[in-house]
């Protein structure tokens, strides 16, 4: 099956509108990458960088048009905040090379870098995490999984149990592992997400130390640390199970939450937790949190 892909090149501010934009025109697939093949670094607290120049990429369709999108999208966007455009038909083979092209090494917090595979290099007190791009799943660019992995990487999980509620990729059960939980536990609704999870854990050689489930197979436990990267919605529908997952003074994350939406979460576990003030990240935000 061929593709065509299409890619444009903004300022950071039009990046996110760009993407909403393309979806609503179909897009099967949009991402985020730098223009200038940087490497992605966090962010600090409250603030809201992507990258100075961000390149929009999107597949669509073969009946698509790329000439109907190229003229909606510059009209939509006539202010000149967009350039570059290009657009190619691109083979299922060629498509998999060409986003482990785009697909570059990013740091969060000072020692955890996120490479794809063939590019991992050691560097002096840093872990390592592989993790190829995919359609499906995440690999750390979208600002919710950014968060998570930032807050991993500057906290101390040495020895620690941790639960990952909604793994996706388990690109952070993978990650607490390497920066030294004890064990974690994926859990997701969603069975293709535990192959992702297990390949993931398979690649970075964790596997023994990570165990997946779907809800009706999970038997619950309280963990040292709970990770929850899903939706407001489910988090406050879900806010009495994710609580009862973690054990007394141990540690809750959440994350997927706009940040319109950071109060009502909040609301939800203030009288368990002690909540620390919202870490966001454009239009997203993390909610950090001990049991009391």
């Amino acid at each position: 099956m061929a593709w065509h892909q299409i890619s444009v090149i903004s300022n950071e501010a039009s990046a996110a509108d760009i993407s909403n934009f393309l979806n609503e025109l179909g897009a099967v697939s949009v991402t985020f990458m730098s223009a200038t093949a940087q490497p992605v670094y966090e962010p600090k607290i409250g603030e809201t960088k992507i990258w100075g120049q961000t390149k929009t990429i999107a597949l669509f369709e073969l009946d698509a048009s790329p000439e109907i999108i190229k003229s909606l999208l510059f009209q939509q966007f006539s202010d000149n905040s967009v350039h570059d455009w290009h657009a190619e038909v691109l083979q299922d083979q060629i498509w998999e090379r060409a986003w482990m092209e785009h697909f570059q090494p990013m740091q969060f917090g000072e020692r955890l870098w996120v490479y794809p595979s063939g590019q991992e290099q050691s560097r002096t007190g840093t872990v390592s995490l592989i993790l190829d791009p995919g359609l499906a799943f995440g690999t750390g660019t979208h600002a919710t999984t950014a968060l998570c992995l930032e807050w991993l990487a500057e906290h101390d999980i040495t020895g620690k149990t941790v639960i990952d509620f909604g793994c996706g990729s388990g690109i952070l059960a993978v990650a607490a592992v390497l920066l030294g939980a004890k064990e974690a536990h994926a859990i997701d609704i969603d069975p293709q997400a535990l192959i992702a999870t297990q390949d993931n854990a398979q690649k970075n050689k964790v596997a023994s130390k990570i165990k997946t489930y779907l809800p009706e197979q999970f038997k619950p436990f309280q963990a040292d640390i709970v990770l929850a990267n899903i939706l407001a919605k489910p988090l406050i529908e879900l806010s009495d199970n994710i609580s009862n997952l973690v054990c007394p003074t141990g540690q809750l994350v959440l994350s997927g939450i706009l940040k319109e939406q950071a109060d009502s979460v909040s609301a939800c576990y203030q009288s368990s937790f002690t909540i620390n003030s919202a870490i966001i990240q454009g239009d997203w935000c993390r909610l950090d949190s001990i049991k009391k």
